[in-house]
């Protein structure tokens, strides 16, 4: 079934303003995938605030054109039947997210990614971020180094503070 005009549009202006703000865009196919499978993986894609959608090709070249960032960025990766991970608050969630998906669903299959800063990623370097630890355990993990520090000076001169209260304590006693 045909979709009018307006509502190409509409779909334009919608994926537009989704790839203006989105910090990383992967595409990959999904020729084989049922409809439960893409269930499941918009499911899984929304706990992790990614977006999926599947719009014509055309229509997404038309928007990437609309987008200033994005205007000489190469779509010619932008074939067969494609779906889109769009996030707008986390650079490698969305390669995360379909290469978890991927692993347990051999129909899907990426292909490329598209930066925040208008930038072309091929299929290797999705997957190498992919293998990334998210924000929020970079986050976690920075937090922790320096909680480390703060606990061992700490320990260290509490230990040098019950040191010198037990010698102070043995020479009261004699």
């Amino acid at each position: 079934m045909a979709i009018s005009k307006d509502k190409k549009q509409q779909l334009v202006a919608d994926l537009g303003a989704l790839l203006s703000d989105a910090k990383m865009t992967v595409y990959a196919q999904y020729q084989g995938l049922s409809v439960a499978d893409l269930q499941d993986l918009r499911k899984m894609a929304r706990e992790a605030g990614v977006k999926i959608k599947i719009v014509k090709n055309r229509l997404v070249k038309v928007a990437l054109n609309e987008v200033a960032v994005y205007k000489n960025t190469d779509t010619t990766g932008l074939e067969g039947q494609l779906l889109y991970a769009i996030s707008s608050e986390d650079e490698v969630a969305p390669a995360q997210v379909l290469d978890k998906f991927a692993k347990d669903h051999e129909a899907l299959n990426l292909k490329g990614a598209f930066s925040g800063e208008g930038n072309n990623l091929s299929e290797d370097e999705v997957k190498s971020l992919a293998k990334l630890p998210s924000r929020q355990q970079l986050i976690a993990e920075v937090v922790n180094m320096l909680e480390s520090g703060v606990n061992d000076i700490t320990n260290a001169l509490s230990g040098n503070l019950h040191a010198l209260l037990d010698g102070v304590s043995a020479k009261a006693t004699k």
